[in-house]
């Protein structure tokens, strides 16, 4: 088991929040309690208190990926040029689960550039959703715009989310591919699908079971905040996208021909349990609901 948990370090703090950390351990269930606690990674928490992120999964490789947010900072990794050194903040990592350490085929390894090695995708503005697609393996993660522009992404290894310069389609943005901080092997794309006016988008799932039938298996659920909808998409047949008229849903219509349950709430998670039957975390509504 692997859980993302905000903590103070060890240190003194004098009464304060300064040592605050976003730490991952891994534990082992026996059947009745954790053991073996184990810490993975060791991440900042400040000056937030937003934008944290948190989200974890094992991608079908058998790696563990977690998602942090820019958490208000202003280095490199949030595409300003004379900004900070990578700080570990905007990010998606890539590690081995059983001790945390780096893969030797992350795509920003060997590169000499700090805090880059467990970097998997950078330029992530928050993110409450990452997922993997349980045929090919590709990651998914759903991207919190300010005041405009929530986001679908495919993750490729080194994918630039583009955040503080772009958000939604490069097509709509005032910057260009130009102004983003460009590592070694790093690549921008445009999101799959985008939201002008944000919903606060949530967890992503693929539908990984047989249960709710043929048109919705390995297809996607997608949650908000602002709405309480669950939405549903069908991958393309490339598994490259979504099947949608538009990847720019900007009207009532278009978001109610993609919704297939409504009031929940504000959704934070979305998971396909052992029993086939999917299930939705409502944290406005303080309830665990299933559909099956």
């Amino acid at each position: 088991m692997f859980f993302y948990i905000t903590e103070r370090s060890s240190e003194p703090s004098n009464g304060n929040s300064e040592n605050l950390r976003h730490r991952v351990y891994s534990f082992v269930w026996d059947g009745n309690k954790l053991t073996n606690q184990a810490l993975l990674l060791d991440l900042p928490a400040l000056p937030g208190p937003n934008h944290d992120g948190g989200k974890i999964t094992i991608g079908k490789d058998g790696q563990l990926y977690v998602v942090i947010g820019d958490l208000n900072h202003r280095s490199k990794l949030q595409n300003i040029e004379n900004g900070n050194d990578p700080d570990l903040t905007g990010s998606i990592f890539r590690i081995n689960p059983m001790d945390g350490s780096a893969l030797p085929d992350n795509p920003f390894i060997g590169t000499g550039i700090p805090n880059m090695d467990k970097t998997f995708s950078y330029g992530l503005r928050n993110s409450y959703g990452l997922t993997s697609d349980p045929i090919t393996g590709t990651i998914w993660d759903t991207e919190n715009g300010p005041d405009y522009f929530d986001e679908i992404n495919i993750v490729y290894p080194g994918f630039n989310s583009g955040w503080r310069s772009i958000m939604g389609p490069v097509s709509q943005s005032e910057s260009t591919v130009n102004d983003l901080v460009v590592f070694p092997n790093s690549r921008y794309s445009d999101p799959i699908v985008s939201w002008p006016t944000p919903i606060a988008i949530t967890d992503i799932e693929f539908i990984n079971t047989p249960l709710l039938g043929a048109d919705y298996q390995n297809n996607i659920l997608v949650g908000d905040h602002n709405l309480g909808n669950l939405y549903f998409f069908k991958v393309n047949e490339a598994r490259t996208g979504l099947d949608v008229n538009d990847a720019i849903i900007d009207s009532e219509s278009e978001i109610d021909s993609h919704i297939l349950g409504a009031g929940f709430g504000s959704i934070t998670d979305i998971e396909t349990g052992p029993d086939g039957k999917m299930y939705i975390v409502s944290l406005r509504e303080g309830i665990v609901y299933t559909i099956s």
